[in-house]
């Protein structure tokens, strides 16, 4: 969100031959590199346990994932060859870190950088303690210029570790290093929430609850746990994406303006808004888990047909639940929160809808039936937002139709960047805007500590539905429903 420079640096990937690394912290690299973002001197150092790796292994492998990520070997034969390079980290001892120092500052001293470095854990989150252990006994956390770390979600499983997780990176880094990402805020439209509100007066004027009936977040996925069974069995859909996802864009929308547009103050509003969340109750939230069912005509298997997935598992593939904000602004507006795989179609919207007219002056026409104006922000697929709102149709007898007023990104200004391009780019300027705070992540995590000790009653959904019918009594009987995408809304 900067538009500073980024000044000469070492990029150290530690797990740097795993899936994240191939399939997006390379490619926005060197998305970066060839739009020149990146200045002319930096290196990237991959660091893994493979000790049949070498620079030029690394390099054959990287090319071969930034193929499949659609760029030609010619225009990446150069930054690869010039850029890349590898170091065994083996079974991480205090020798094997002091070895990735030399190394370091052995490429430093090769490509004249001043010390500038980013050590990048795309490891599991169960590494993280050892790695910054790692980094900080071998006096990795200084440098003759700037360190930062990079820490990716899940921060934790729960408070107490969350806690524990801070303790040790606070040990030997200061929060000012610190950069836990959450690659949602990496997203154009997200971001453009601080901009769409604050912004433009005409709608911050509304944001509140003398205009807002209530706030629905949707963050559905069309496909199941493919491949990830190991990991999801543990976390299930509230440590894997409420936690994180979802209640980012909880505290995007409900955040006060803040004195400034730094990271400082905008995280700030930030955790205020968590602090200020009422306890969640049993009774608000539901858990569901996907059955077989049909996606786009074709066959989806249920969540306990998956391969890994124990047979009685009660693991939660879905979550709604409704959220109460103490604040001035936002008393009495129910905030509505649902997430899930296998849902009807991948889509990440927040829908704003706004009260009623108060009365209907066209009852004697025969046209009293008017709808809430709705204000839908789409973060994903397609990218922009409607609003939604009653017209008269041109025609007889009197009717009224709610239609969307559209804006899409993509019409507008063509491709939209890659969430870790911005966040990377963040992290070489010393941005921390869009990352979470340590401060942030506990009072997260200590919203849904009531929930992750419960053994809930998980209700079962058909695949290719929006989840189960147990969480339309969350919105109540006043005739609130969830909204679908816009061409459903509409």
């Amino acid at each position: 969100m900067t538009t500073t420079r980024v000044e000469p640096h070492t990029f150290v990937i530690l797990g740097g031959t795993g899936d994240l690394t191939r399939r997006k912290l390379l490619p926005a690299l060197c998305t970066l590199a060839r739009k020149q973002l990146l200045g002319k001197r930096h290196v990237v150092l991959g660091v893994a346990r493979d000790e049949a790796m070498n620079d030029e292994g690394f390099r054959q492998w990287a090319r071969e994932g930034l193929v499949e990520a659609g760029f030609t070997p010619e225009g990446i034969a150069a930054w690869c060859d010039s850029c890349l390079h590898y170091q065994c980290i083996g079974r991480g001892t205090a020798r094997e870190y002091a070895e990735l120092g030399t190394r370091i500052a052995g490429l430093d001293s090769e490509h004249d950088l001043p010390g500038n470095r980013v050590f990048y854990l795309a490891l599991p989150p169960g590494a993280y303690p050892g790695a910054i252990t790692g980094l900080g006994e071998a006096g990795l956390n200084r440098s003759a210029g700037w360190t930062r770390l990079v820490i990716e979600k899940p921060f934790g499983r729960d408070l107490a570790s969350a806690q524990e997780l801070n303790a040790v990176a606070h040990r030997y880094f200061s929060e000012s290093q610190l950069y836990r990402i959450d690659h949602y805020l990496g997203k154009e439209t997200v971001q453009n929430l601080l901009v769409f509100r604050f912004a433009n007066a005409i709608f911050e004027s509304l944001w509140n609850r003398d205009r807002v009936r209530n706030v629905q977040i949707t963050v559905a996925e069309s496909l199941g746990v493919e491949l990830r069974a190991g990991y999801y069995e543990q976390a299930g859909a509230l440590r894997d994406m409420v936690q994180n996802h979802v209640t980012q864009l909880v505290s995007l929308i409900g955040m006060e303006v803040p004195a400034t547009f730094d990271a400082e103050s905008v995280r700030h509003e930030k955790i205020k808004v968590l602090r200020s969340i009422s306890e969640i109750r049993s009774e608000d939230v539901v858990f569901g888990q996907y059955s077989t069912g049909q996606i786009n005509g074709k066959h989806a298997a249920g969540y306990l047909e998956e391969p890994g997935v124990a047979p009685n598992s009660r693991t939660e593939s879905y979550v709604a639940m409704r959220l109460s904000i103490d604040t001035w602004r936002w008393q009495g507006v129910p905030f509505y929160v649902r997430t899930g795989k296998r849902l009807s179609r991948r889509l990440t919207q927040i829908a704003v809808t706004f009260h009623r007219a108060p009365i209907c002056l066209f009852e004697s026409l025969g046209g009293c039936d008017t709808n809430s104006n709705v204000l839908v922000l789409t973060l994903q697929p397609d990218e922009g937002f409607a609003l939604c709102f009653d017209v008269k149709e041109p025609a007889t007898p009197f009717r009224l139709r709610t239609l969307p007023l559209h804006f899409h990104y993509r019409e507008a200004f063509g491709e939209i960047p890659d969430a870790y391009q911005t966040l990377l780019l963040d992290t070489l300027t010393g941005d921390q805007t869009l990352f979470v705070h340590g401060d942030e992540a506990e009072a997260s995590w200590r919203l849904y500590g009531t929930l992750l000790d419960q053994k809930p009653r998980v209700h079962s959904y058909p695949a290719g539905s929006w989840g189960p019918v147990e969480a339309d009594r969350l919105l109540g009987g006043g005739g609130d429903a969830w909204h679908g995408p816009v061409d459903v809304v509409r």
